[in-house]
């Protein structure tokens, strides 16, 4: 999982705290300060999510790769 992931998820839960606790007490600069701190984590978790996408799909590639390294390997090994 990537470290972006995991700040986000921790931004964005700090985030509903303040919201909720600016909501509770009515004050209404922790309720904006807490929404934006929200948006920050959902985006950070969401660019983490892209870059997990990312590298599995290279090691899905690299793992396709070696496959056919060795199917090729066993077809001159045949011949």
């Amino acid at each position: 999982m990537d470290k972006d992931r995991v700040e986000g998820k921790l931004e964005d839960v700090k985030g509903r705290v303040k919201r909720q606790a600016g909501e509770w007490t009515g004050d209404k600069d922790l309720q904006s300060e807490g929404a934006v701190d929200q948006a920050e984590g959902k985006a950070k978790n969401a660019i983490g999510k892209v870059k997990d996408a990312g590298r599995d799909a290279i090691d899905r590639m690299k793992d396709k790769a070696d496959r056919d390294d060795v199917d090729r390997k066993d077809e001159e090994d045949v011949a």
